[in-house]
């Protein structure tokens, strides 16, 4: 990777890692209406770029494959980009005989319409579509606090907060839990109340749905994952950790893959694609654009809200 795209990418990281709220100055931002979603900028589906890409991977035969990057939380832009996709599904050739809608995980945190989120894919109105759901970090960490009530104050600081609040709980704050014996044991009971609340009020549906969630998806020259894989590891062996986690030892490996890997959770200001790998999260939650591609055949291209 040109180092110039190292920097650009390090530079968006900083920023987004920058905008990352604690569970009180959530509350403020809410108070003070920032719950508002922010203005989208429409972008016309752009092609993909063939001068950057030698290598042919191909669709399997009628299927056409929609892959979707990361929503955090941002209902809004899910429901113009699938706006997007059928409006483009109509234009298909009639070889295309069928049409799958493959989400590559991190639906939630960050943004504070989450639970829609959930709502809106478990929702009749992608029934026309075969889909594919795979698990994200973020899902991961929401499992894991269902489990585990402590898990929590290291969840909210990197998106739990926003998800908590959308299914109608207060992450407690604990800033002042370090003054005192007696401070924290509030902050203790006050987590272990919502995390009971969490638990008992999840939708069932909801619940399914995190819990069915896959690790990765094989059609035809593409593999779907939500970080990437390890290089030089065969698929069976990699990890659920680094298929939900990895960064640079996958961005930045010279390695192709037996199939170009289709992922999400290294957030980039565009689409990113090589003879590796295509990347597709572009920032939704705060940058206002979420990114899906097209593939279908030999042909690749790309639609962004």
């Amino acid at each position: 990777m040109a180092k110039a795209t190292q920097e650009s990418r390090q530079s968006f990281l900083e920023r987004i890692g920058n905008l990352t709220r604690s569970a009180t100055s959530l509350r403020a931002r809410i108070r003070k209406g920032i719950n508002r979603a922010p203005e989208t900028v429409n972008v016309e589906p752009r092609p993909a770029e063939p001068e950057k890409v030698t290598r042919e991977a191909v669709a399997p035969e009628g299927q056409c494959l929609y892959a979707i990057g990361d929503i955090h939380g941002r209902r809004d832009l899910l429901e113009q980009l699938i706006g997007k996709i059928e409006e483009d599904v109509s234009a298909l050739p009639e070889t295309a005989t069928s049409r799958t809608l493959v989400f590559l995980g991190d639906y939630i945190d960050r943004g504070l319409q989450s639970r829609d989120v959930i709502e809106f894919l478990l929702s009749d109105r992608l029934k026309s579509f075969e889909r594919v759901f795979l698990m994200g970090n973020h899902e991961e960490a929401l499992l894991r606090f269902l489990n585990d009530v402590n898990f929590g104050k290291q969840w909210v600081r990197y998106g739990g907060a926003e998800t908590l609040y959308s299914y109608g709980l207060a992450p407690p704050n604990t800033r002042a839990s370090l003054r005192s014996h007696e401070a924290m044991e509030a902050a203790n009971q006050a987590w272990d109340k919502v995390w009971t609340s969490f638990r008992q009020n999840l939708p069932q549906a909801h619940l399914d749905f995190y819990q069915s969630l896959q690790h990765y998806y094989v059609a035809g020259d593409y593999l779907f994952v939500h970080a990437g894989l390890r290089p030089d590891v065969a698929l069976e062996n990699q990890t659920v950790r680094d298929m939900l986690w990895i960064r640079d030892e996958f961005l930045e490996a010279p390695q192709s893959f037996d199939q170009v890997v289709v992922h999400g959770h290294t957030p980039g200001e565009a689409i990113y694609r090589d003879n590796r790998r295509i990347g597709l999260d572009t920032g939704a939650f705060i940058s206002g654009k979420l990114s899906a591609a097209r593939l279908f055949g030999k042909d690749v291209s790309f639609l962004t809200t």
